[in-house]
């Protein structure tokens, strides 16, 4: 997780640290994971190095978008906002889920509440329906307490978090 302190957040923001760090250690092959609310912005997401030596044991070519969970975040909005456009244009109610294969590995974005997204970069060789059934797990869990407070203290978190200023 970016910078994990969860003193003084609440027993919600709390839990939704430990949910997503536990999806990350958990879960074989993923990279990196991002929660963004419905208007783009991230509220939770995994440190990119703290699977720093089961990449490099698989390959030494870049592993995840290019340098920031906020990248990983633009990704998943895109995509959830595409993909929620394509339904009304289809006609075919809401999205679930979405997964995008690549040569080097895979992305995947699911609903959780209100607009919020959990978006997942998994390596080449993760188990895709593996990712999928935890990512589901994490979405039955966090989206109920998901909620407009939630969302504003975890984005003041973050915003505290990346210039240094107490909360």
């Amino acid at each position: 997780m970016i910078a994990p302190s969860t003193f003084g957040l609440s027993s919600e923001a709390r839990n939704l640290h430990w949910l997503l760090s536990n999806l990350v250690e958990e879960v074989p092959g993923i990279l990196s994971v991002a929660v963004v609310s419905s208007d783009g912005l991230l509220l939770l997401s995994s440190d990119p190095g703290r699977n720093a030596e089961a990449r490099e044991a698989r390959s030494e070519k870049r592993t995840g978008p290019r340098g920031s969970a906020a990248d990983l975040a633009t990704v998943v909005s895109g995509i959830g906002s595409l993909t929620v456009g394509t339904s009304k244009l289809m006609d075919f109610g809401g999205v679930k889920h979405t997964m995008v294969t690549m040569d080097e590995g895979s992305l995947f974005v699911m609903n959780i509440s209100d607009g919020s997204l959990l978006g997942v970069h998994g390596s080449a060789d993760c188990d895709m329906s593996v990712v999928a059934y935890h990512m589901a797990l994490f979405v039955g869990r966090a989206g109920h307490v998901l909620t407009p407070e939630l969302r504003s203290e975890l984005r003041k978190n973050l915003e505290s978090e990346s210039t240094g200023s107490p909360r």
